[in-house]
């Protein structure tokens, strides 16, 4: 079987990738090896940004149903000390700039807005392998093959398309994160709610964090950031009740009405190191291949990620658009653009990430709230 252009991946960058080529009357084929779309937790909320996840998605025809699911009140922030003590508290001012969304929500947007046919589901590629000319295999986990004339690896950080172009590997970053939730927090935790407020919620020491964001449907989504060892989490048996209190053990002295936003969690925590691709990668142009998002440059979570990932998907779009006649020309003038913006938004989040858990934390974030507002 043979496919024009391939995509794979069905996170945000290929969707965004998928859906403008479909604007432009240009068919592609995305493979995801996730069963359904609904077979694991999206994530939670995501501010979309103006020039680059606002302008993918008015790209993809998409605007008018992107604002229907804003969560009204997301933009505010509010961010404490590690006793609760309030030491900022921004209102959403509604100027729309970065207005938030659930990251599943978004996503089924783009899902919905392609032909059914244009996403194989529980497809997972297991190799890749170039047939010369441009032209690439995958081989699925099923025996299934599939050649393609343009690949494009939309498949996160780990992903199966990028050793096409470069060896670099993503290395730890020092940062595991702890995810949890609580539901219905209006009726069964008001006074967790009266605390993180509507928006994002950020208490902040070196090397300690415990930020939140407000649901819609009165949920928290509470992120528990610690600089650790690769390792710390492996030791932990994250299914029982000990786990808890591993998390709990690394937030001495901090106040009780924050660590409840672990303590009493209505999901088992889940840990999640963090993993970054140097600062600046490159790859010399080979034929008929390229990455979107986070197979392209992941970085740490400082609000870029998904608005660098529609923007790469949209604008690769575009040049294919611009380009019908030779896809390298195309696949060139993408890869210089992407190069610098990603090498810029890479340096920004790391810039984000010390400010947040750095030496100075939390002063450095409130002093950048105070020279810049929201950011």
């Amino acid at each position: 079987m043979q496919t024009p252009i391939t995509i794979i991946g069905a996170g945000l960058g290929g969707l965004a990738l998928a859906r403008v080529l479909h604007v432009h009357g240009i068919d592609a084929v995305i493979y995801e090896a996730e069963p359904t779309p609904m077979s694991r937790t999206q994530g939670g909320q995501l501010d979309i940004h103006e020039a680059d996840g606002q302008a993918a998605i008015e790209a993809a025809g998409l605007t008018a149903q992107f604002r229907a699911l804003i969560h009204e009140g997301g933009e505010a922030t509010r961010a404490l000390g590690r006793d609760g003590t309030v030491l900022l508290d921004l209102p959403d001012d509604g100027d729309g700039g970065r207005p938030e969304v659930l990251r599943g929500e978004l996503r089924q947007l783009l899902i919905d807005s392609l032909p059914a046919d244009a996403i194989r589901w529980g497809a997972k590629v297991v190799a890749v392998r170039a047939l010369g000319g441009g032209r690439h295999e995958l081989t699925f986990a099923d025996g299934a093959t599939v050649a393609t004339e343009l690949l494009v690896g939309a498949d996160g950080a780990w992903s199966k398309v990028r050793p096409l172009l470069t060896d670099a590997k993503p290395t730890y970053y020092g940062t595991t994160y702890v995810e949890t939730y609580l539901h219905d927090v209006g009726r069964r935790h008001p006074g967790i709610a009266e605390l993180v407020g509507e928006g994002a919620m950020f208490a902040l020491a070196p090397g300690r964090g415990i930020s939140t964001h407000a649901e819609a449907g009165g949920i928290v989504h509470t992120y528990a950031q610690l600089h650790v060892p690769e390792d710390w989490a492996d030791g932990i048996e994250w299914t029982g009740t000990s786990a808890v209190g591993a998390v709990l053990a690394e937030y001495p002295g901090w106040s009780d009405a924050l660590t409840r936003l672990v303590s009493e969690s209505d999901t088992p925590p889940v840990p999640r190191k963090l993993y970054t691709l140097p600062v600046g990668i490159r790859w010399d142009r080979v034929p008929g291949v390229t990455l979107v998002g986070d197979a392209a440059h992941v970085s740490p979570p400082a609000g870029e990620g998904a608005n660098i990932a529609l923007f790469d998907g949209a604008e690769l779009a575009r040049h294919i658009v611009e380009n019908p006649g030779d896809r390298d020309i195309a696949l060139t003038a993408y890869e210089r653009e992407m190069f610098e913006r990603a090498a810029a938004s890479a340096a920004s989040a790391d810039e984000m990430a010390t400010m947040m858990l750095g030496d100075d934390a939390p002063n450095s974030l409130l002093d950048f709230f105070a020279g810049v507002g929201r950011g």
